[in-house]
């Protein structure tokens, strides 16, 4: 939709090409004409001589393409047909291990009744590809991109779940890490054995020298357990570039052979049925002197590239980035500038995230309108991914002058956070765990099951039912607003069944110094199906309840991702506005964050051309009284004109 003509350079180029290994058939021929603009403009923002790496590629990409399956060409060309396929209002994504989910590929075939029963079109599985053996980062430190876990199936088995998926109208996610491999990992241990080719495919060094200079500038990620940036290799007597762990080496995205290995791989994953790969670390993945190496401009060359290889062979692929910056660096990853809509189809928003949290615990809005206002507009074809909670900690993204613009100080409100959701602040009723806490910043991250930090834990502990209800309502609400924002909604599992912190990890040798897998539990199936059977149960009205905001979700054509939420400004600083303007009429949703009742003024919806406004979840008309809504505790609206 983005592309340009060819120049008469890129033409020329083709040409030479086609003629030299000319097209399997016309659909590729067409692909190959309508991306290779973008595919070579791509690759000259980054590699010298990007003329030698065209023949190579376009090899690789001729051969997976011969070999991808029949019904994969078939759901290419419905992609092709039906562009907004992800951003439409029926996309509900799942997260969750394996194995904590249901043990294995198999296990998860035998599940697809119950992800169907929640509305989920969207299942993303965490770290499959084969790790090193622990410690690995929850799998991100892989060995093989070609195996998967041994505990899990075979590849088989995942090909398998993933054909069984498609059929249920559920695309599969795959975690494809860019930034690192494993030292196990074969292109390592060649590396370690003095190969030069595969030296070539990592940052190793002789001596500290500039390692020193990188240093000066770059952040430690895990001050904790990984302080620095590199990691002296006896075996090759190199520095190696370690961003992560000892265990996880840098990749070298400046030699064109890594930017030839991925690419292949893939498109051969694609064969294997993956339909979205989640880019992990994907900001880190080139190094500039002088920088902190992150969102360095070759970063977005480099994924338009690739995208453009995925769109010739296989189009039914998107790409999401996990890419946890600032906002002005994150909308990068969806294609600004030259880059428009050329790089990644869906992004996290990590900022709405941290602003629930944020408005909970402060029960104002001020701060987080302030900041999501601010947000810069993405490409139309593009969707946010939103969540309330994910696998990882949460690292409280509040800048200074988003605080500062509504009053508030932007250290100490992280700090206010810090110790509320830890339960150290008076009147807390969090039960979070500090994660990699920094000193020298004051940088304090917490881990907790959603559940357990809105309040559920504590309550229950205490037979405090009246808390418990609030919980509920607090994680209703944050659900609400994930929902109702736009984009892909990703439900991360058991927060359907608000369960709460797991500390068993404290048994397992290889989780107990990471606090982040209190909130990776196992997968409670006594409790999901009390969930289906008692709707009156704790987990059974959470899962009821959310089920029916899908439901509601799914039915309302607003939420298509290619429209914005336009924020309100707040009339109420306990009540959280936004405007998605549709075609069919407006709908604006309200969202109050306190436990009393609230109150939104009708002037505000009638501008918006909500005159008798009707609630879509409760499928109610609004009473209004003195020209005022009332919000009762932790209500969410979302209102449109009259019964439509």
């Amino acid at each position: 939709m983005f592309s340009r003509p060819l120049t008469p350079e890129q033409r020329r180029i083709l040409d030479t090409l086609n003629v030299a290994a000319p097209p399997m058939d016309e659909m590729f021929a067409v692909r190959l004409e309508r991306h290779f603009g973008e595919l070579y403009e791509g690759l000259t923002a980054v590699y010298p001589d990007p003329k030698t790496m065209l023949g190579p590629l376009l090899e690789i990409m001729r051969q997976r393409y011969r070999e991808r399956p029949a019904d994969l060409k078939r759901l290419d060309l419905e992609r092709t047909l039906a562009k907004d396929w992800f951003q439409r209002p029926e996309m509900i994504g799942y997260v969750c291990y394996t194995e904590r989910f249901a043990g294995s590929f198999k296990g998860v075939e035998k599940k697809l009744d119950y992800l169907q029963s929640l509305g989920v079109t969207y299942l993303h599985l965490m770290p499959f590809l084969k790790p090193r053996p622990a410690p690995n980062d929850g799998g991100y430190a892989v060995m093989d991109y070609r195996s998967v876990r041994e505990d899990l199936g075979t590849m088989d088995d995942l090909q398998s779940l993933a054909t069984k998926l498609r059929q249920a109208g559920i695309s599969l996610c795959c975690d494809l890490v860019l930034n690192h491999v494993a030292q196990e990992h074969e292109w390592a241990v060649k590396a370690r054995l003095g190969d030069p080719k595969y030296q070539r495919y990592f940052y190793m060094f002789k001596d500290r020298t500039l390692p020193d200079q990188y240093e000066r500038t770059l952040p430690e990620i895990f001050p904790d357990f990984a302080p620095g940036n590199f990691t002296w290799d006896a075996q090759a007597q190199r520095w190696v570039w370690t961003t992560f762990n000892a265990w996880q080496w840098d990749l070298n995205w400046a030699n064109p052979e890594v930017f030839l290995e991925f690419a292949d791989l893939i498109l051969w994953l694609a064969n294997k049925g993956i339909e979205v790969f989640r880019l992990d670390a994907i900001a880190f993945i080139w190094k500039r002197m002088g920088t902190n190496c992150q969102n360095q401009p070759e970063v977005h060359a480099i994924t338009q590239a690739l995208r453009a290889v995925a769109r010739i062979v296989a189009p039914a692929v998107l790409f999401k980035a996990e890419a946890i910056v600032a906002p002005d660096d994150l909308i990068q990853y969806l294609g600004q500038d030259v880059h428009f809509g050329l790089v990644s189809d869906t992004a996290y928003h990590n900022s709405l995230m941290v602003q629930i949290w944020s408005s909970l615990a402060s029960r104002d809005t001020r701060l987080m309108a302030q900041a999501l206002r601010g947000f810069p507009s993405k490409p139309y074809t593009t969707a946010w991914n939103t969540y309330l909670r994910c696998h990882d900690d949460i690292g409280w993204a509040i800048a200074d002058d988003d605080a500062a613009a509504v009053g508030l100080s932007g250290e100490a409100h992280r700090r206010f956070l810090s110790d509320y959701y830890s339960g150290r602040f008076p009147g807390s009723q969090a039960r979070g765990l500090v994660f990699q806490e920094n000193p020298r910043t004051g940088d304090r991250r917490i881990s907790g099951s959603g559940a357990s930090l809105a309040g559920l834990e504590q309550a229950l502990e205490h037979g405090d039912m009246q808390g418990a209800n609030l919980a509920l309502e607090r994680l209703l609400l944050g659900h609400a607003i994930v929902l109702g924002f736009g984009g892909i909604p990703l439900l991360y599992m058991g927060d359907e069944l608000a369960l709460l912190n797991d500390y068993r990890y404290l048994e397992e040798p290889e989780h107990a110094m990471d606090s982040r897998w209190v909130h990776r539990p196992r997968m409670d199936w006594a409790k999901a199906h009390r969930a289906q059977s008692d709707p009156h149960s704790i987990e059974g009205r959470m899962y009821h309840a959310l089920r029916h905001l899908i439901a509601v979700r799914k039915s309302t054509p607003h939420f298509h991702a290619s429209i914005e939420a336009e924020i309100l400004e707040p009339k109420n600083p306990h009540v959280f506005a936004y405007v998605r303007r549709h075609p069919l009429g407006n709908l604006v949703a309200l969202y109050n964050f306190s436990e009393q009742p609230q109150y939104y003024p009708l002037g505000q919806l009638a501008e918006r051309g909500l005159t008798q406004p009707f609630d879509r979840i409760s499928a109610k008309s609004i009473a209004v009284s003195g020209g005022l809504v009332r919000l009762e505790p932790f209500a969410r609206l979302w209102l449109t004109q009259g019964e439509g």
